[in-house]
């Protein structure tokens, strides 16, 4: 009884990878351009390659495929039988790597050609501004778009394949995400100057200002979240908003007393708009963070701009 197997020039269709029986491209290129040219050593130099690499390139693709493909004489380099028949089949292959070359680059332009930004109030409105027409300089054909929202809506827009980078300003980072602190931030008390407060001769004890009703950002702002943590809890509030441009406006406007980024209020506080209050004993700083989803690094656009955040 004959076992097949054993007869050795016998070559099982399912013996190892198809990566490991079939010849890489850079062989099948060397292949053609002989087959173009007529010449080992001429198409050696069209590939940017020394005669003997091509040589040898030739001789272990003959060894892989067990026939011959080429036969070389002084007068140059003549494809078998079999090489001619083996070079038909190869540049079928060059020509679907080529396709799938061309669509990966669609792709790529694709990815390169947008980019979907969500971010906290406070980041979108007084940092990211600069940081985008960093990137723009560098990047001038791609398209940005953002979603300014409270930092549970930017880790949900991440999550959700809605966003390529995220920015937020909570105590700690969203589940699910990675991040890089990109810049650092501290929460001030301001009030108009009508306000008592504005009088005050020493400085407020953070008790004081955790019972006093503030005009605040809504539950899920990094900002509230920040400023809840330092103080172990908050009064109700007085009036409740959903952006750092409301808070700033009701409290020029003499509502009441505020908690805002010092990055927000820097103009009011030197028109006399708003007035500092000074706090004992709370520390309200934060970090600033970009995020994104976790395992999966920014590139293109994203990496690009997360690498602006940090110049």
């Amino acid at each position: 009884m004959s076992n097949t197997d054993d007869h050795p020039g016998h070559r099982s269709g399912s013996a190892g990878s198809l990566a490991h029986r079939v010849p890489d491209l850079g062989a099948l290129e060397l292949l053609l351009a002989v087959a173009r040219l007529g010449s080992l050593g001429g198409a050696a130099r069209e590939l940017g390659i020394t005669q003997p690499a091509a040589s040898s390139r030739i001789r272990s693709m003959e060894r892989q495929l067990g026939v011959a493909l080429v036969d070389r004489s002084p007068r140059g380099s003549r494809l078998t039988d079999a090489g001619a028949l083996v070079t038909d089949w190869a540049r079928r292959i060059v020509e679907a790597a080529e396709a799938f070359d061309a669509g990966a680059q669609a792709l790529r332009d694709r990815r390169d050609s947008r980019l979907r930004v969500a971010a906290s109030m406070t980041i979108a409105e007084y940092l990211l501004p600069g940081w985008l027409l960093a990137l723009r300089a560098e990047r001038p054909d791609t398209a940005v778009s953002l979603l300014a929202g409270n930092s549970a809506a930017v880790a949900e827009r991440l999550l959700s394949g809605k966003a390529d980078l995220g920015f937020v300003e909570g105590l700690s980072v969203p589940s699910g995400l990675d991040s890089a602190v990109v810049a650092h931030d501290r929460l001030i008390v301001v009030t108009a100057p009508a306000h008592p407060w504005a009088r005050r001769r020493r400085p407020l004890a953070g008790e004081e200002l955790a019972a006093t009703p503030l005009i605040l950002r809504e539950k899920g702002s990094g900002t509230r979240q920040v400023l809840d943590a330092a103080l172990g809890g908050l009064a109700r509030p007085l009036i409740e908003v959903s952006s750092t441009t409301a808070v700033k406006a009701a409290a020029v406007g003499g509502a009441g007393p505020a908690v805002l980024s010092e990055l927000a209020v820097g103009e009011e506080l030197a028109m006399r708009r708003l007035v500092r209050i000074p706090v004992d004993g709370i520390a309200l700083t934060r970090d600033l963070r970009a995020v994104w989803p976790m395992g999966h690094r920014p590139t293109g656009p994203a990496r690009d701009l997360l690498s602006l955040t940090r110049g």
